[in-house]
């Protein structure tokens, strides 16, 4: 294997594809919105690319993200391009991933299992789908942005997420009580991964959350989007079952954490 580090969108782009649900993530990060802050690591066989990790520098901590179905390699690439990586990340890894990274870089706390899953079944959707769904647009950002303070807190929401045209939401008395939107949407690469999915606390348990994802994702699938994912915590049932009635079914498993360097007083 020969490790590189990669800028060719169109090769990163045909690598990640044969497994656009898993990295849709990555898929939008090819954008030119988010290129710039993107740095690609890779290993290759005989000039073909094997394995691909992820280091997007825009938030604080950076983001990691090494995802694979080989775990394998995946350790090897991580231990080569260990010394490349910053000082602390938020790392999203396939299982076996944490152990190639020891012990420059550890736990800051209890790593938190996650599914992606990935839309495959999309009648499912019609069934769940309802009027009282509506788009939202910049023009709403105050109120989203107070819904997601009462509903949500500590969500990552950006007000250009709603510059997409990809948030829908449900009002009850003329006040948002439910919001599903993105995470990614990229024609380009005909991929979008839902997020921040929302449902303020005295409305929840009646399909509201369920409806709004319905609806986006039948505007998604309208867009020409053919890969729709999302991840959720592996400990969150109902939201799964919800997912699964929508047509959603496992895609991978991964976990959630925030690394440290060995002996930091952030870590345990």
């Amino acid at each position: 294997m020969t490790l590189v580090e990669l800028r060719d969108r169109e090769e990163l782009g045909a690598f990640l594809r044969r497994r656009a649900a898993v990295h849709a993530y990555e898929l939008g990060d090819l954008d030119d919105f988010f290129w710039p802050h993107t740095r690609w690591f890779g290993w290759k066989a005989d000039h073909e690319l094997e394995q691909v990790v992820l280091v997007y520098g825009e938030p604080e901590p950076p983001v990691l993200i090494a995802l694979t179905d080989d775990a394998h390699a995946m350790k090897e690439l991580l231990r080569a391009v260990s010394a490349d990586l910053p000082t602390s990340v938020y790392a999203h890894l396939s299982p076996g991933g944490l152990d190639a990274l020891a012990p420059r870089l550890i736990p800051a706390h209890e790593p938190v299992a996650h599914q992606k899953l990935t839309l495959v079944d999309r009648d499912a959707l019609e069934v769940h789908d309802r009027g009282d769904v509506e788009p939202l647009a910049s023009s709403d950002l105050l109120e989203v942005t107070a819904f997601y303070a009462r509903a949500y807190p500590g969500t990552w929401f950006q007000p250009r997420m709603l510059e997409t045209g990809r948030y829908v939401g449900i009002r009850r008395d003329g006040e948002l009580v439910c919001i599903a939107g993105v995470h990614v949407w990229s024609p380009a690469y005909a991929v979008a991964a839902l997020g921040n999915v929302a449902t303020v606390p005295d409305a929840r348990g009646q399909g509201l959350a369920t409806a709004a994802c319905a609806r986006l994702c039948r505007t998604l699938l309208d867009d020409g989007i053919d890969a729709i994912s999302l991840n959720v915590r592996a400990d969150n049932a109902a939201a799964i079952r919800s997912y699964e009635k929508l047509g959603f079914a496992h895609a991978a498993d991964y976990v959630e954490v925030l690394l440290a360097p060995a002996g930091s007083s952030s870590t345990r």
